[in-house]
């Protein structure tokens, strides 16, 4: 099993979690179709039910190869324990409802995934727990929105779509200021260009359906806990430093140390809430990771030679990619992802919505499909789809114009998605 202390991230990726099976000599970890799993004897069953030693007792709560997957990606991100979730919607799910209760808040980036905005604007509020969405550049507003019932604060490592870069040690400052945690959605960076843990995130999240998949052919989320944050001295997390009535009293912080708030989102969030991810699936997604670095660095060098290209376009008013100089967040950009900084690339349309729904329909190579981080290159149209149960006002708000379009570069020739794009392009300008 690969030591994280002691090797790269490329071998963390291929190995860790993972060890060559002791009878047989498999090099790859099984796929453990089991629901349940046979107890040792009556004082086994009693206490893995208590939370007393590690084990595995029903599916739903934990697996052995999603065991291992939790494993690498925990190595990955650089955090002490991984807990993986039916997709990354529900990642975000056990998370929220770990570290809230009813009268809780939220402070969140304003430019967010549309189902995560959903989630925080209109789902979480008819359980008391409500959000300030805030410019993710506009720090001031970020403390200024922390209040005594906020347990934390939200950020995206790249924001989706209009690819703002969150300053996550400012973020984590005001945060940790206030007593309260720093959560980011990697989704879009991956933990190859960047491992938020490291700037000062206390919780990471992914929907591992996007880079860590590779291919679009499973869904999944993971979240990882850094094991950083100090539940204790916070004082806002009574769940994790109290004793907790359904467990015996098992006090989480002292039972599980750094560890403890993925002890508690397992125990309550999965169990509870049955967000499992199937064997099956972390199979797939154990054998996307293998491969995450090298594509992460053609994703990330092809998604630059498209949006060169898209700078001097016909019929494009403006162009969103990270890597580029006239990027605002481009500085802080290469310090937070000094191996590449991603495979998305948004541009604006002079024709607005009209213009960019003729573009989609007059693309070959792209796919037209609701998801990112695929081998193949897609595009959509995200105030019509993704973002769509956004009202003006917050569409606004997140950065996203009607004639926004947004690609996720694949593993194509550059070439033939500049060709495609120039092509469609300029029938659209007819």
């Amino acid at each position: 099993m690969a030591d994280p202390d002691r090797f790269g991230f490329e071998t963390l990726a291929v190995h860790a979690g993972v060890q060559p099976d002791p009878r047989t000599g498999a090099s790859n970890v099984p796929i453990y179709l089991s629901s349940s799993f046979v107890f040792e004897d009556a004082d086994h069953a009693a206490a893995l039910f208590g939370l007393e030693i590690p084990g595995h007792i029903y599916s739903r709560i934990s697996n052995p190869t999603v065991a291992a997957f939790e494993e690498r990606m925990a190595a990955l991100e650089a955090g002490v324990a991984g807990v993986a979730t039916a997709s990354g919607q529900a990642a975000f799910a056990v998370i929220a409802t770990t570290l809230t209760e009813s009268g809780g808040h939220i402070v969140a980036s304003s430019s967010l995934y549309g189902g995560t905005h959903n989630i925080l604007a209109h789902t979480l509020p008819r359980f008391g727990v409500t959000t300030t969405f805030v410019d993710v550049r506009d720090h001031a507003a970020f403390a200024a929105a922390i209040r005594p019932e906020t347990r934390f604060v939200l950020a995206e490592t790249i924001g989706n779509p209009a690819l703002t870069v969150a300053d996550l040690p400012a973020l984590a400052d005001i945060a940790h200021s206030a007593g309260v945690p720093l959560v980011v959605d990697n989704t879009f960076a991956s933990p190859y260009l960047c491992r938020p843990g490291e700037w000062g995130a206390d919780i990471v999240f992914h929907s591992a359906t996007k880079y860590i998949s590779g291919h679009g052919s499973v869904i999944g989320g993971v979240l990882v806990d850094v094991g950083t944050f100090d539940w204790a001295a916070s004082g806002r997390f009574p769940r994790l430093t109290e004793p907790y009535v359904p467990y015996g009293g098992l006090v989480f912080a002292d039972h599980y140390g750094p560890a403890a708030f993925a002890a508690l989102a397992r125990a309550e969030g999965v169990r509870d809430f049955g967000a499992a991810m199937a064997a099956e699936v972390a199979y797939r997604l154990l054998e996307g990771l293998e491969s995450l670095a090298v594509r992460m660095e053609r994703h990330s060098a092809s998604a630059r030679r498209v949006a060169e290209y898209l700078q001097s376009a016909p019929g494009v008013a403006s162009v969103s990619y990270p890597g580029l100089e006239s990027h605002p967040d481009h500085d802080l950009a290469t310090k937070l992802m000094p191996r590449g900084q991603g495979g998305i690339v948004a541009f604006v349309l002079e024709g607005g919505s009209q213009a960019g729904r003729e573009l989609i329909e007059s693309l070959r190579v792209f796919s037209h499909l609701a998801n990112v981080g695929d081998s193949r290159s897609l595009v959509i149209h995200p105030a019509s789809t993704t973002h769509a149960q956004l009202d003006p006002e917050a569409l606004h708000r997140a950065g996203i114009d009607e004639g926004l379009v947004r690609l996720s570069i694949g593993l194509e020739d550059p070439d033939d998605l500049i060709g495609d794009l120039d092509r469609a392009l300029r029938r659209v300008g007819r």
